[in-house]
């Protein structure tokens, strides 16, 4: 049967559209297990109902109209448990419904497996018999790892919509409420925005031709494109590659003919697909059917039908955006997998909340949502992309809730919500220039994490006293090519003189894991795990050395404090050799007769074996700093941009925590100082525990820096220590992070958390 199982699956991936799949299971499981009836029951998201949504055996008018209330029938009890249900005869179980309707009276043995995706019963999946007999053990297997593929097809129709259209949910309802990670606090409400990433055939939605002739037309002007793209490509390199090598360009050119897959794509069009999806169904055919043929050169032949397609899927979506993608004055941004690129492309005036279904609350997009003060949702897998468009929607931040379609009730007290933020937002301004120092005269330094030039302005108004993170990567990102010495110079300088004579740390490129340069791919099967950080720059001394020279440059002439940082660091060794390379340019610029201060030189504490050698690192260093998002990350075992695992994501997790107060008890026996710069130190919670542990910097993005501040001016030392003895005893996140709210709303300073009520329709 594994055979079948993986043929089921090609011929799935293969599938034109949602129905089809379904069209396809269901028909092969009969054939295969020689079954009279199969159908395929999924949960409607609006009545909360069981839906047949397919079926092979019962009446075809029977599709989308028969339906059970959660736990009804022998189907919804399958739902109900959560596991097989395999009866000898249906009719007599206490359970059994009869649905007359589509006409399975003489069907008595029944054998149902749910659907499940991320924990989540989304359907059932049934099959039936005339006999009186229990399915075989092996039958039920075979169905069980059926269910368990037809869950990704579903969860992945639902998020493009396809469920929704196969159910005629053609109104859209008011007040559907969804669920994600909170990943940028703050509340927005607007119109989304739903945006995708080129040239990905999985994030192209089945739709009809609204005008063929335009389709056509922008299919040929792709096409066209294309064509140009590779002759010229062809003469550029007519130098550099012999003929034969120079082969695989007039086979592109061969398959954009009308007589191979450009010519399938027409007629796809014309029959009433829209050139996007012709495509995808073209190609889609194209590959499934030379990954099953046996000659090995044929099989390696995919890779080149996906290029070719991705080609003219890019210039097909570039057509579309230019006249989709008005962005409207309260403009939320909705996709699959939002990027810093795409959040870019939005008139930062314009944009008022982010929305993606994948990431967690520290990816990267999470943070620099932070950053900009943007509301934003992560890890919102469930939510059915593309019905979204245009739709007035709102953003809670604060819980990881979105509103779809909603009413004017809900609108206004969302507004409400919106309005006390503001008035508490205006109440912390005058602390900007006031100490952060605790009740009982602890001093320390409230920092922030910086990356876009557009942060500066942002992070001076709110008080900052210094850079405890300047992510060089970003202005790297941002180029096709790696900057010169030069430009990176005038980005630091523009940095360094704002925020004079505060101090500003600088860590040095960070690339790999999930940050990557378009132009110096890292490709790799476990990236977290493989060549980022200090690790890439140590290979490359060209590039460490280019860019410590332009920060030793941009500090000229200036009272800040240049503090160079070392990402990613795990042994002592790599501290040296670093150290070296920073003196190095050091003495190269001042044989330029370049006066300059010697920077200061730290590291970025991430990786667990630097835990237990922190003291050794601290000695050859001015200074230590906790990246406390990836440290995180790597002693839980878990990608924090993974939606699957981020409920494991927990920063106040027992082990984070003692991990935290070893490193700042390692810093300061070698009486260096310690900074935290993860996400963790601006939250409310957070900082009061890096408080009591000793933390001398707190650095955060600045939004969070007014609230942290000021809940730190409202303790004392003495109540922090107090509430991590009691956290130290503690065995459980949740636990620790509702004491710890429960302790600052006792001291009145509720405000500084997330803590207003779900209105009542949702509950």
């Amino acid at each position: 049967m594994l055979d079948a199982l993986r043929q089921i699956s090609r011929d799935i991936d293969a599938a034109p559209s949602f129905e089809h799949a379904l069209g396809i299971i269901v028909a092969r499981v009969c054939l295969i297990l020689g079954t009279e009836v199969c159908s395929v029951y999924v949960f409607d998201k609006v009545t909360g109902d069981l839906r047949l949504i397919e079926n092979e055996g019962f009446r075809r008018s029977a599709i989308g109209k028969v339906s059970l209330a959660p736990g009804e029938g022998v189907v919804g009890l399958v739902a109900e448990r959560g596991e097989p249900l395999n009866i000898e005869n249906a009719t007599e179980h206490p359970r059994y419904r009869h649905f007359s309707e589509i006409g399975e009276e003489p069907f008595s043995a029944f054998l149902g497996v749910p659907v499940i995706h991320n924990r989540r019963v989304l359907g059932v999946i049934t099959i039936q018999q005339r006999e009186d007999r229990r399915f075989r053990e092996d039958e039920e297997a075979f169905l069980t790892t059926l269910a368990a593929q037809l869950a990704n097809v579903v969860a992945h129709a639902e998020a493009a919509g396809s469920v929704s259209a196969l159910l005629n949910a053609d109104n859209v309802p008011s007040d559907v409420g969804y669920e994600g990670i909170a990943g940028a606090p703050g509340i927005a409400i607007g119109t989304a925005v739903v945006i995708g990433p080129s040239a990905n055939f999985d994030h192209v939605p089945d739709k009809g031709a609204d005008d063929v002739i335009v389709e056509l037309t922008n299919f040929d002007r792709a096409i066209d494109r294309v064509r140009a793209d590779i002759e010229e490509t062809n003469r550029s390199l007519s130098r550099q590659l012999p003929a034969e090598e120079r082969a695989l360009f007039s086979a592109y050119l061969h398959m954009l003919d009308d007589t191979a897959i450009a010519g399938e794509v027409r007629e796809e069009i014309r029959q009433g697909n829209w050139a996007q999806g012709a495509l995808r169904s073209v190609i889609t055919r194209h590959v499934s059917k030379l990954r099953q043929v046996e000659n090995s050169y044929l099989r390696e032949r995919v890779a080149d039908v996906q290029e070719i397609g991705q080609r003219v899927l890019a210039y097909l979506q570039q057509d579309i955006h230019k006249d989709k993608f008005y962005f409207p004055e309260q403009a939320i941004l909705i996709g699959e997998e939002v990027t810093a690129s795409m959040v870019s492309d939005v008139p930062p005036e314009r944009l008022k909340g982010i929305v993606s279904l994948r990431g967690s609350s520290n990816s990267h997009t999470a943070i620099l949502a932070r950053a900009l003060n943007i509301p934003a949702i992560m890890g919102a897998t469930e939510l059915p992309l593309h019905e979204f468009e245009n739709q007035t929607v709102i953003v809670d931040g604060f819980y990881g809730e979105l509103i779809g379609n909603p009413t004017a009730q809900v609108i206004n007290h969302y507004q409400e919500l919106i309005a006390e933020e503001a008035e508490f937002v205006r109440e912390l301004e005058p602390l900007k220039d006031q100490p952060s120092e605790t009740l009982d005269g602890h001093r320390l330094n409230l920092w922030v994490n910086i990356g876009l030039v557009g942060e500066i302005t942002r992070s001076l108004d709110r008080g900052a006293e210094g850079v405890g993170l300047f992510r060089t990567e970003i202005p790297f990102a941002s180029r096709d090519r790696f900057p010169t010495e030069e430009e990176q110079r005038v980005i630091y300088r523009e940095h360094l003189e704002a925020f004079n004579p505060r101090p500003v740390t600088m860590r040095t490129l960070d690339i790999g894991g999930d940050k990557a340069l378009p132009y110096f791919p890292i490709d790799e099967d476990n990236p977290f795990l493989g060549w980022r950080g200090i690790r890439v720059t140590l290979d490359h001394p060209e590039i460490f050395l280019v860019q410590v020279r332009a920060m030793i440059k941009a500090s000229v002439g200036l009272e800040s404090d240049l503090r160079i940082m070392f990402p990613m660091v795990t042994n002592r060794h790599e501290v040296a050799e670093a150290k070296a390379l920073v003196m190095r340019a050091y003495r190269e610029v001042r044989e330029e007769d370049v006066a300059v201060k010697l920077p200061q030189v730290g590291v970025m504490i991430e990786v667990p074996a630097a835990i237990h050698q922190a003291r050794l690192i601290a000695r050859q260093v001015d200074f230590l700093a906790v990246g406390s998002n990836d440290l995180t990350q790597y002693m839980l075992a878990v990608d924090r941009n993974n939606p699957r695992v981020a409920n494991l994501y927990q920063e106040m997790h027992p082990a984070v925590l003692h991990a935290l107060r070893e490193l700042a008890k390692a810093a300061h026996a070698e009486q260096k100082g310690i900074g935290i710069c993860g996400e963790l130190a601006g939250t409310p919670e957070g900082a009061i525990l890096c408080v009591a542990m000793g933390y001398d910097v707190l650095s955060m993005n600045a939004a969070n820096l007014p609230k942290v501040k000021w809940v730190i001016r409202n303790v004392s030392m003495r109540d922090c220590r107090r509430i991590l003895a009691r956290v130290r005893r503690m065995e459980d996140a949740d636990e620790i992070l509702d004491f710890i709210r429960d302790q600052l709303i006792g001291a009145g300073l509720e405000r500084a958390i997330p803590h207003h009520e779900t209105p009542s329709m949702f509950l």
